[in-house]
């Protein structure tokens, strides 16, 4: 049972780096039962332990700051700071040096694996078509200009801001720690009163690590920010480096991005804003099926943009080139087929015991 025991040091290593919260560690560990695509989710530390040896032909590309812990749940919109609505990767938890493929062959599988999608050939074709014009033109995503096609899928509803509001609006009778209190009143605007925290449990891979939020009035309304914790990318655990600071910031203001002005670190915290036009896209739920192909080339195309911003594009066009057909595909095929190993083990392992047969009074 190798990947338990994996999955066990990994968890031991996590509460040297923060306090992990044990309620939501066990929320992960259901969900990772749930299935293949919850279980790759939750486990970047063992992808980032097996790829190299899964696929020794991609380990020698171009090296570049990469997103690490990519999947197709690892985007949403935000407001840059001419408060025009961006979409594309928003979370770089895991960034880290390591060869370009890896990137897109974790992000195929996910597509692979995601209970919506589920056609490998098809989201290589689409994901490998976006990263090449992301190189070649890298440009981030902006909603009111070249990517406008994707304003009637991303933009807020009614039912998102009332999923919203009511998501944010139970406030408990919570004292976060001091450190975090401090960051929430920076980031808030200068006259805003703190209504009050709650903790969050929320993400995939991330849960077990401490979250909060906190809802302040200001100028006629309410606002939100959130707190989450920050430890070393599961790459440099892997690869034992110490992995300290991390590489988020550099990832999400690089030069072809459009960067969240309210996005911040304090600390080992990391502070954002948070609305219905700032959040996470739920791939399945909100995009039509005939749309999925283009979504997953804008895809790509931000995952290109964000890796042109460290290597010359030439040298990742140059080794494109050279990939035998199918070459992406195969790679995501045999990373699923380790996930859904990963994920039988896990599901065998969290079976209850079944209850000893009932013993009955002996007849006379």
């Amino acid at each position: 049972m190798a990947f338990l025991r994996r999955n066990a040091d990994y968890e031991t290593w996590l509460r040297t780096q923060c306090d992990v919260v044990d309620a939501d560690l066990d929320k992960k560990h259901k969900r990772m039962a749930e299935s293949p695509f919850a279980m790759l989710r939750a486990t970047y530390f063992r992808y980032a332990a097996k790829v190299e040896k899964l696929l020794p032909d991609l380990a020698d590309a171009p090296h570049v700051l990469a997103v690490g812990d990519i999947h197709v749940e690892n985007f949403g919109t935000w407001r840059d700071a001419e408060g025009r609505l961006i979409w594309g990767v928003n979370d770089f938890d895991e960034a880290a040096v390591m060869p370009y493929p890896f990137d897109l062959v974790r992000l195929c599988a996910s597509a692979g694996l995601s209970p919506d999608l589920g056609h490998h050939e098809h989201a290589a074709d689409a994901i490998l078509a976006g990263y090449e014009r992301g190189l070649a033109e890298p440009a981030p995503m902006v909603l009111d200009a070249d990517a406008s096609w994707l304003r009637p899928f991303v933009s807020p509803t009614e039912k998102t801001r009332a999923d919203f509001a009511k998501d944010t609006k139970t406030l408990l009778d919570f004292d976060p720690p001091g450190d975090v209190k401090a960051g929430f009143a920076e980031s808030f605007p200068e006259g805003a009163v703190i209504e009050g925290y709650a903790p969050r449990a929320k993400g995939g891979g991330s849960l077990g690590r401490p979250r909060f939020i906190a809802v302040a009035t200001w100028r006629g309304g309410r606002i939100v920010r959130e707190a989450k914790a920050l430890v070393p990318s599961a790459w440099d655990y892997a690869h034992k480096k110490e992995g300290w600071p991390p590489r988020f910031r550099e990832l999400a203001d690089g030069p072809f991005r459009a960067p969240d002005p309210f996005l911040d670190i304090r600390g080992r915290y990391l502070f954002r804003r948070i609305a219905p036009d700032s959040r996470k896209l739920d791939f399945g739920g909100e995009i039509p099926k005939r749309l999925q192909g283009l979504f997953l080339e804008a895809m790509g195309h931000d995952i290109g943009a964000i890796h042109a911003a460290s290597v010359q594009a030439e040298d990742i066009a140059a080794h494109l080139k050279a990939r035998t057909e199918g070459w992406l595909r195969d790679g995501a095929m045999s990373l699923s087929a380790r996930v859904l190993k990963d994920f039988k083990a896990w599901q065998a392992a969290c079976k209850p015991e079944p209850a000893p047969p009932k013993v009955g009074k002996t007849k006379k």
